[in-house]
């Protein structure tokens, strides 16, 4: 790993130029997914087309997209240089990252029941999206983030926390309820209830959004913010197009229940 990357970058500064400019193009990205899905739903699960490519399945789609961000930081920690993986906030960070991402590409994918087929343009952009990001989040954090003395007790640092461990029950609650919704041998949607599905629709979306928002608040990078800006970008609208569709589809929907921020959206 670490001669891969000494081959690819000519010296430190280089790469760390290369992961700001990977940030500053997600934050761009980030912008046309919010415009594009202004028109269009993002398309896998019950929004899925053909036009977007052959029919992946679920559970390997999910598994094979999911995994490169789960490898890649492994391979950067473990065999490259790391620098900064002995300091207190960048250990806490990575945590972060690899807790969500070892369930979501190791363990969610084999709790899927059933399921949509992914088209084989989502998958793709999927795993593209994975890969970059997991890259440019742990080889920041190993080798490059630099923090104050001290920033793990700033109220930054524990309020970011915070968020990222609510964020990730209410994601991980919201999946199992969806997971759960239908016995055995049913088929067909039915209306999500309890937990934070009793105040939104997306209660799934709003965990993923609240966990990476508070990584990008203790995390305090533009690489952190960027991630957090893009999936907020692509997963609101769906969050969106999910509560018109259940809105449409069930009668007895209940009418208090908001897309994505209790009370208020």
């Amino acid at each position: 790993m670490e001669a891969l990357l000494s081959a690819l970058f000519s010296s430190r500064e280089h790469e760390r130029y290369t992961l700001d400019c990977m940030a500053y193009f997600m934050f761009f990205m980030a912008a046309c997914s919010f415009v594009t899905f202004l028109f269009e739903d993002v398309p896998y699960g019950r929004y899925t087309t053909g036009k977007y490519g052959f029919p992946v399945n679920a559970r390997f789609a999910w598994f094979v997209q999911e995994l490169p961000a789960f490898l890649l930081p492994v391979g950067l920690i473990f065999w490259a240089s790391s620098s900064k993986t002995s300091v207190l906030e960048n250990q806490l960070l990575i945590a972060m990252y690899m807790c969500h991402y070892t369930q979501r590409a190791l363990i969610y994918p084999f709790l899927i029941r059933g399921g949509k087929p992914t088209p084989f343009g989502s998958f793709a952009l999927a795993f593209v999206f994975c890969s970059y990001n997991g890259y440019m989040q742990i080889r920041y954090l190993s080798h490059y983030a630099e923090y104050p003395a001290h920033w793990a007790t700033h109220p930054c640092f524990i309020i970011g926390s915070f968020l990222w461990l609510v964020g990730w029950l209410v994601n991980v609650h919201s999946d199992h309820i969806l997971r759960n919704l239908r016995k055995p041998g049913e088929t067909g949607y039915k209306i999500p209830r309890g937990g934070v599905f009793e105040y939104v629709s997306g209660a799934n979306f709003l965990g993923e959004i609240t966990e990476w928002t508070g990584f990008a608040v203790a995390g305090h990078s533009i690489h952190s913010a960027a991630f957090a800006i893009f999936t907020t970008a692509v997963i609101a609208n769906r969050a969106v197009a999910h509560h018109k569709w259940y809105l449409s589809k069930f009668e007895d929907y209940p009418k208090n229940r908001k897309a994505l921020i209790p009370f208020l959206f």
